[in-house]
């Protein structure tokens, strides 16, 4: 075949080729045949649900930063209601300066009643040991008094016992136990003369007898005892 021939049966040859088996026609078929459209379609729902899954974490943190209703700051209340531990009892006075603080301070009722659960028994200890101090220097005092203290004081102690068997009641023992008054020096020196003067028929410091035997009461005893004539 001569080159011409051969030059025209390729150019008629490639005229002829269908469109079909061209780069971009064999591309559009094999889309349809695999598939192509439907990746098209997959493709925009995942950048759909790609948008919908930000959206949705945005609004959580949104929802995250923002303050829940219910968990706004609590301040101080109109008025402190405090509870005391079972048994015992506060100071009206102490809590009234106490409350003034606390609501100086904005303290809410919960904060403020932890800050005086933590503080209570630390105070009671305190106040019970102040007690004791004062009733350790009341014995101390009542063993040197010049009156009744000294060597003779279990002696004398029987005397002022003898006025307090005769004219003390239980509720006395009891507040004198109690309180710790029974060592103060100035109740035993007052039970040591009463109980001298049941003794001796007479009172102390020439004060007038008052017949024979013991007073006829508490009141006849003190009228006489601290009687100016």
């Amino acid at each position: 075949m001569s080159e011409p021939m051969m030059m025209e049966t390729a150019e008629t040859t490639t005229q002829a080729a269908p469109a079909s088996e061209s780069p971009s026609g064999v591309a559009a078929t094999a889309e349809k045949l695999y598939g192509g459209e439907q990746k098209a379609t997959t493709t925009q729902d995942s950048q759909a649900a790609d948008a919908a899954a930000t959206s949705k974490a945005e609004a959580t943190d949104a929802k995250t930063d923002a303050p829940a209703a219910d968990t706004k700051p609590q301040g101080a209340p109109e008025k402190y209601e405090f509870k005391a531990e079972e048994g015992r009892a506060f100071d009206p006075e102490v809590m009234e300066a106490y409350s003034a603080v606390a609501k100086e301070l904005n303290l809410s009722q919960e904060a403020a009643q932890r800050v005086l659960d933590a503080m209570a028994p630390k105070m009671a200890q305190r106040q019970q040991a102040q007690i004791e101090a004062v009733r350790a220097e009341w014995v101390t005092n009542s063993k040197g008094d010049k009156e009744f203290g000294g060597d003779k004081l279990s002696e004398n102690l029987g005397v002022a016992k003898k006025a307090l068997d005769a004219f003390g009641t239980a509720e006395l023992r009891s507040l004198l136990n109690q309180s710790g008054l029974g060592d103060h020096p100035e109740v035993i020196r007052f039970m040591y003369r009463a109980g001298k003067a049941i003794s001796e028929d007479r009172f102390v410091g020439g004060a007038p007898a008052v017949g024979k035997g013991a007073p006829k009461g508490f009141s006849d005893f003190a009228d006489v005892l601290y009687s100016s004539t």
